[in-house]
């Protein structure tokens, strides 16, 4: 019921914006106090030359929100989006943009109405050219974020005031649990895949050095050792014993809120990332959801994704009956 509610009021929040927004900035400011003394002393002594310096000072008002205006107009933004977003941490985002006609300049890009942080800009943006502008963003919480649309603001010609627009785009960008580290051990493992045990036989895996052989066809050359292969004089490749894989099942306990859901998704998170660096196999076991034990990255970005949706199964249930 109150994700309904905020959404309504998002949305009518969007409906009421004004089309552009203008802020004086700081030089801006200045400009205007020097204006209205000039106006002032044209005002009380009458000199002709004190009314055309005023009138060169507010026409140059006009002309920068002419100038300012037609930067922004005719801009489209396309989200390109982030590989990874973590909670409390800066994370690269971009942003397509291009518009049809003339140029522009002095452009900046954030994401308006969301919690995002940040923002990114560029200084000349031609016309029929797409340009990808990158931003640093950081997001305060872990959970999905919901996405309305791209502010584009620019302080040209003269950086006197700023002119917002906000070009609606709706999108989610989910946001993964704050990296930490884990206080306390994943426990004991479940199982070992049968023929993965150490075994000094095996020599094609990543634990400790079992000795040094002559490379031969085909083989990986980043297991080449090269200070040994300058003083022998022929490549010798490094043999390791394998280690043995096993399997571990995490899990969230049900009945967590607040501060200590947070706290216990971060230590999930942290232990799988550390065992499936390891090499070992990792699955997570949730109140509403069980992932299969599995190694590698793509295993580690489902259960990243499984701790971010975990207290919003709300809100997913909306986005995949909207889907």
């Amino acid at each position: 019921m109150k994700l309904r509610l905020k959404q309504r009021w998002a949305r009518l929040r969007v409906w009421l914006r004004p089309p552009r927004t203008l802020k004086v900035t700081r030089i801006g400011r200045t400009y205007l106090v020097v204006t209205f003394g000039v106006g002032l002393g044209a005002l009380n002594t009458g000199n002709n030359l004190l009314y055309l310096l005023l009138g060169l000072l507010l026409s140059m008002v006009v002309v920068s929100g002419v100038l300012s205006e037609r930067c922004i107009r005719d801009i489209s933004v396309r989200r390109v989006g982030t590989d990874a977003a973590f909670a409390a941490e800066p994370f690269a985002f971009r942003w397509a943009v291009s518009r049809k006609q003339g140029h522009a300049f002095a452009l900046t890009f954030s994401e308006a109405d969301s919690p995002l942080v940040g923002g990114g800009g560029v200084g000349y943006l031609p016309a029929n050219v797409e340009h990808v502008v990158r931003a640093d963003l950081t997001a305060p919480r872990r959970g999905p974020v919901r996405l309305t649309g791209v502010r584009v603001t620019t302080t040209w010609p003269l950086g006197l005031f700023a002119k917002t627009r906000v070009l609606p785009l709706e999108g989610l960008l989910l946001v993964y649990p704050r990296r930490a580290y884990a206080c306390q051990e994943p426990g004991d493992a479940e199982r070992g895949p049968a023929g993965d045990a150490g075994n000094p036989r095996r020599n094609d895996g990543s634990g400790d050095v079992t000795g040094l052989r002559e490379l031969a066809e085909g083989e990986d050359a980043r297991r080449i050792h090269w200070l040994k292969s300058a003083s022998a004089g022929k490549l010798l490749r490094v043999e390791r014993e394998r280690e043995e894989r096993r399997t571990w099942v995490l899990a969230v306990e049900p009945g967590l809120e607040g501060a200590a859901l947070e706290r216990r998704c971060e230590e999930v998170a942290a232990l799988a990332h550390r065992l499936l660096e390891e090499g070992h196999e990792v699955g997570l076991n949730t109140t509403d959801q069980r992932l299969r034990s599995g190694a590698g990255s793509a295993q580690e970005k489902r259960i990243l994704r499984a701790l971010a949706w975990l207290g919003f199964e709300g809100l997913r249930e909306e986005e995949e009956e909207a889907a």
